[in-house]
């Protein structure tokens, strides 16, 4: 069994390898295919003795997305070239479309889905955190519709395409952002949550204190560490000058586990200690070496997420689906998300409507969305079900399959340049 698992990892890999390049002019996106991958395997005898329920093994899907999701938000923040100053409020402006999608589309998104939940007969509870779970735009897997990484040297750019931008720096905020509503989500399902009291403590400690802590971490550690790296006094210490691409890994870990220490929200650490360490020495090649090292181990862990998620749809997963979860995914993905986009980039300056709408469509659904359920659950077991599983999963997948087949065509309908390496 070793050996053929083996055999099917390193086929998968070769596939994951090859396919960006291969899919490039056709409506299929590599995802797409590897989910399909493990579809195929799961219907066949050959994964007979592996357990791929995610509800028997909550704290490894936790751990496993967890790692995925930090990882690509530490690629995000590395790959925006376009500046954000917190003392210019110019430079704040040039953020405005992520701004915008952020304070309105994806509170509009979780309520939305909250009260879809509401209209099947969910509890509040479960309904809130189904919303805050398929909330945000997933870093893992909306890789099709982002930047492709860091121009550096003599290929800096300032002013990158409008549309990948406000995805990829979406993306990279928007995870975090959703943890004070899961919170909300687990406080009510705990009894909590409800009265005055407990919303004003639910407001200044889960969604402005630990969002503040989980800033100021990332903003510390990323100033730390690039001043180690281009500027230290003993040449041994600034790894820049030899290339050593490992301190991106170093700097996710340090300020993830730090946030987490000092109870901030680790995801923000991560996403705000790649943008400061990318405002050190912006066209310094080092970004995009760093850059490389996360982009690979990123596409490893989600090649082994995609493959079994894709055995276990085939194994089981899907079980206890009903219309109710297909509402729920549906209506998010082509109604809900859609409509909060557009509301919330009404008259963006620097957007054409056709721009607005690639933008309000492509939220796409992924990683970060399996991660929160099992965080939930691993604290309020009570909340989970088959069902919650099977309806996240599905929601996931029909993004992958939507999204996938529509972002070559609409990207190049709407006249955004093709996704192209980093530093070219």
């Amino acid at each position: 069994m070793s050996g053929l698992v083996y055999l099917i990892a390193g086929g998968s890999l070769l596939l994951a390898i090859v396919l960006p390049t291969l899919l490039d002019r056709w409506a299929v996106s590599a995802p797409m295919v590897l989910v399909g991958v493990g579809i195929g395997i799961g219907l066949t005898p050959l994964v007979d003795g592996l357990a791929v329920d995610p509800v028997h093994h909550r704290a490894l899907v936790e751990h496993v997305t967890g790692l995925t999701v930090i990882i690509a938000l530490m690629g995000v923040g590395l790959a925006l070239d376009r500046p954000l100053r917190l003392t210019s409020w110019s430079s704040w402006r040039t953020w405005g479309s992520t701004w915008r999608m952020l304070a309105i589309a994806m509170p509009l998104c979780i309520a939305g889905v909250t009260l879809v939940g509401l209209w099947v007969g969910l509890g509040l509870a479960t309904a809130l955190l189904l919303g805050a779970a398929l909330a945000p735009t997933d870093p893992v897997l909306a890789s099709d519709v982002q930047v492709a990484g860091p121009r550096t040297g003599e290929h800096e750019v300032d002013e990158p395409d409008e549309i990948r931008f406000t995805l990829t720096s979406e993306a990279g905020l928007n995870d975090g952002l959703a943890f004070p509503f899961v919170f909300a989500a687990l406080l009510v399902a705990g009894g909590s949550g409800i009265g005055w009291s407990d919303g004003l403590e639910w407001l200044g400690w889960y969604a402005v204190a630990k969002v503040a802590i989980g800033v100021g971490v990332g903003i510390a550690v990323g100033r730390v560490l690039a001043h180690i790296a281009f500027r230290a006094t003993s040449r041994s210490l600034r790894v820049a000058e030899r290339g050593e691409a490992l301190t991106s890994l170093a700097a996710l870990l340090t300020a993830y586990g730090l946030a987490e220490v000092a109870q901030g929200y680790g995801f923000l650490a991560v996403f705000a200690c790649a943008m400061t360490f990318r405002s050190a020495e912006r066209s310094h090649d080092y970004h995009a070496a760093m850059h490389e090292v996360t982009e690979r181990l990123e596409r490893l862990l989600t090649l082994l997420l995609l493959l079994a998620m894709g055995v276990a749809l085939s194994r089981g997963l899907l079980d206890e689906l009903d219309w109710r979860g297909v509402a729920v995914g549906l209506g998010l993905v082509l109604v809900i998300r859609p409509a909060a986009g557009m509301v919330a980039l009404a008259g963006s300056p620097g957007m054409g409507g056709s721009q607005r709408a690639a933008v309000a469509f492509f939220g796409v659904r992924g990683v970060g969305s399996l991660y929160y359920v099992a965080y939930a659950l691993g604290r309020e077991p009570d909340l989970g079900s088959g069902w919650l599983w099977s309806t996240v999963a599905f929601t996931v997948t029909a993004s992958v399959v939507i999204h996938g087949a529509l972002a070559t065509p609409l990207m190049r309908w709407v006249g955004s340049p093709p996704r192209e390496p980093a530093g070219t």
